[in-house]
């Protein structure tokens, strides 16, 4: 159960719409796709999603790094693939994208040629996942007409939880929330600022949103990743869980972010720390008595089912935003983009095998 080949080639997948944040709009994602194939024929898949403001990347440069990577993996034995991803880290420090689809594809090929879902390497077993569904930075209107959607997606199911995007100008960010309130009434609302605010503008965001009679369940990131002591100030004022999403890497930074008391929620992102890291930001925010969310970045069933799969088997999240794949015009998969609340994940290994690329 040797590695004999490392592949790696861009991915790119159109967006089904345009989508904003406070770092800018979306059209596509440039994303990147690798394949561990071992001795024995067994192939491992795994994906990337590189945003340059967010991890530094392009897509160019995480591919590159993944197909250098080819060197310090071939001939080596899955079985010690800790010693493997920590090899990688050591190697191509920084290298976000590129470390999570060499990761995931290393697990996913170990995984395979044992017979075992990924959610069993951490610790239980396959089971369905539910996320939430993003709005982004949109006008009021289209905010409605997204979150009455949503209430509905899925054969009816309908999506329980909306993350609406913000970190724009304050008081068209309150009136997209509120706009999606009255879309979904019954849902629970959390909003992402991207960095995009001030403490200040935060807690004028908040304070506007409760004289319209709106509750937020949560508030991500609101202000810059370095500003700890900013992102506490909210946390002591605001009166709504704060979660650390772009301060939170890596276990030191998750470290960091308790000292500060900082935060209520640490979102553990695959798309950041990798699936090994991840479960080591999870034991922290358990042993410091925080909430865990997991988020994505714009990935295909890939990378969102790789996630789901650490989700089911840590079992210890309590936000799950996993809905990357659901803003995509075409997923990997021939069936499509899924389109309601659940992902149904199954194995071995991460279970998805792309049929296009």
């Amino acid at each position: 159960m040797r590695v004999a080949e490392v592949r790696a080639d861009p991915l790119n997948l159109e967006l089904d719409a345009p989508f904003e944040i406070a770092l800018g709009t979306r059209h596509e994602a440039r994303n990147l796709l690798v394949e561990v194939e071992t001795d024995e024929g067994v192939v491992g898949y795994g994906e990337g999603s590189p945003l340059p403001p967010v991890t530094g990347e392009t897509q160019g440069a995480a591919v590159a790094i993944a197909r250098e990577a080819g060197d310090l993996l071939e001939g080596r034995n899955l079985a010690d693939y800790r010693a493997l991803c920590s090899d990688l880290r050591a190697a191509f420090p920084g290298a976000n994208s590129a470390l999570f689809a060499l990761e995931t594809a290393v697990l996913d090929a170990y995984c395979r040629s044992r017979g075992l879902a990924l959610s069993e390497l951490f610790g239980g077993p396959p089971r369905p996942v539910e996320t939430d569904l993003t709005i982004p930075i949109v006008g009021a209107d289209e905010a409605r007409q997204r979150a009455s959607a949503a209430a509905t997606a899925g054969d009816g199911a309908g999506f329980a939880h909306l993350k609406i995007k913000t970190g724009d100008e304050v008081e068209a960010a309150v009136e997209r929330v509120v706009a999606a309130r009255e879309g979904a009434p019954d849902a629970e609302l959390k909003v992402d600022a991207n960095q995009g605010w001030t403490p200040e503008e935060t807690l004028r965001f908040v304070r506007r949103l409760g004289e319209r009679g709106v509750e937020l369940g949560l508030l991500e990131q609101p202000v810059h990743r370095d500003d700890l002591a900013g992102l506490a100030r909210v946390r002591d004022r605001a009166r709504v869980p704060v979660a650390a999403d772009e301060a939170v890497f890596s276990p030191e930074d998750a470290l960091a972010v308790v000292r500060a008391d900082a935060a209520d929620v640490l979102n553990v992102k695959l798309g950041k720390s990798g699936p090994i890291a991840a479960a080591e930001i999870a034991a922290i925010a358990e042993a410091a008595n925080l909430e865990l969310m997991v988020g994505c970045m714009l990935e295909s069933a890939l990378g969102i089912h790789a996630s789901a799969h650490v989700v089911a088997g840590l079992g210890s999240f309590d936000y799950v935003d996993l809905d990357g794949n659901r803003l995509l015009a075409e997923d990997v998969v021939a069936s499509g983009p899924e389109s309601g609340p659940e992902i149904s994940i199954t194995g071995p290994g991460h279970g998805v095998v792309p049929e296009r690329s």
